[in-house]
């Protein structure tokens, strides 16, 4: 046999011994793929609000509604059903510092009234688990500082559900303003208005919180003036009006109209009022151009136009986009374009705490 009829002789019986594989059998040769994954939250407070933040989050990729916290047995048993939440992510007021040896919850969303949001987020905080805490994220800027202070010991994240901090025409009015294309800065207009309801609600209970309209709706214009003009301001004045004292008893204001001074000498008039209907719109000019919103804070959509003509963005529900975004937060240390943190939140607070003072001694407030 010749040298190449015998190789090839060797081949085959060679081959013979080789077991023939199907292609279900063969092995698939790929790079593993590595999902990240999702923000597991704990919604604290199980009302209307929360309700909605849960809702949303049907449509979030990188957040999950993984956990409950709440003081009505008869809700969580309906959450659980509801949003297949697991019997061991479900806790009350009294046991939920046991959140701190349950891997299956990364952060919790305080959304109870203002009065109790310090005492919550700082146990959350001590739980070990990151903080996103509803608007107010107190009722005043020293209760304020001690969650700041508290979530920084603890190496947590705090933020704040400054929904409008990711919403696509707010955005883009601040991108044209600083791009320069409004030019400079002389005047922001915010009003923040409705009228409130049953009387016995907790918005109008001062020890829960905090206030009244300004606590509640003011906030957004207090919040936008500082992110529309891109200032802080140094000065307030502010007066409040009360036609209903009864229903708006002491210490719960009704109506405030407040100004602020800007250093570039902008200027800012806004009005909070819990018994003036159809007010939700921020104006922004400058020398070159203008921004308007309205409705500006309302759940959507938003409405936007410049002196250039209509914004048009699709509208995404907020709390989607929001949970979205302050996962990526936590998670991925995503820097926002308009901050949400807690820090944002004290510097709002002190600029209430000045209005309010300003309202009782009708004196203008110098903010440091």
């Amino acid at each position: 046999m010749s040298s190449r009829r015998l190789f090839l002789h060797k081949l085959t019986a060679g081959l013979a011994t080789i077991p023939f594989l199907s292609w279900d059998e063969v092995p698939v040769l790929t790079e593993a793929v590595k999902v990240p994954r999702p923000l597991n939250v704990a919604i604290m407070g199980l009302g209307g609000y929360g309700t909605m933040v849960a809702n949303a989050m049907r449509a979030c990729k990188k957040a999950k509604l993984n956990g409950v916290i709440s003081g009505t047995p008869s809700k969580i048993s309906d959450w659980q059903t509801r949003y297949r939440i697991p019997e061991k992510n479900c806790y009350n007021y009294d046991n939920f510092d046991n959140i701190a040896s349950n891997p299956d919850i990364d952060a919790v969303y305080v959304i109870t009234p203002n009065g109790l949001h310090k005492d919550q987020v700082i146990r959350v905080a001590k739980a070990g688990k990151h903080v996103i805490c509803e608007k107010p994220m107190a009722v005043n800027a020293k209760e304020g500082q001690e969650m700041v202070d508290a979530c920084k010991k603890a190496n947590v994240k705090l933020l704040v559900g400054y929904r409008m901090h990711f919403e696509p025409k707010t955005l883009e009015i601040i991108r044209l303003r600083k791009a320069g294309e409004l030019g400079k800065i002389m005047f922001f207009q915010g009003l923040s208005g409705f009228t409130i309801g049953d009387p016995k609600q907790w918005r109008l209970n001062k020890a829960l919180a905090g206030g009244g309209s300004l606590m509640d709706i003011g906030i957004y214009a207090v919040n936008g003036a500082r992110y529309m003009v891109g200032e802080e301001p140094v000065w307030v004045t502010a007066e409040e009006t009360k036609t209903d004292p009864v229903k708006f008893a002491e210490g719960v204001d009704e109506t405030i109209q407040f100004q602020f001074g800007f250093p570039s000498g902008a200027i800012a008039s806004c009005l909070s009022s819990y018994n003036i209907s159809y007010l939700d719109r921020f104006f922004l000019s400058g020398d070159k151009g203008f921004g308007e919103l309205y409705p500006a804070t309302g759940y959507g959509p938003i409405m936007g136009r410049t002196n250039k003509g209509e914004l048009s963005f699709l509208h995404v529900t907020h709390q989607t986009v929001q949970m979205e975004e302050m996962a990526d937060i936590i998670l991925n240390g995503k820097t926002p374009i308009v901050p949400v943190d807690g820090e944002e939140a004290v510097k709002d607070l002190k600029i209430m705490d000045a209005i309010y003072l300003a309202a009782k001694t009708g004196k203008k407030i110098p903010l440091k």
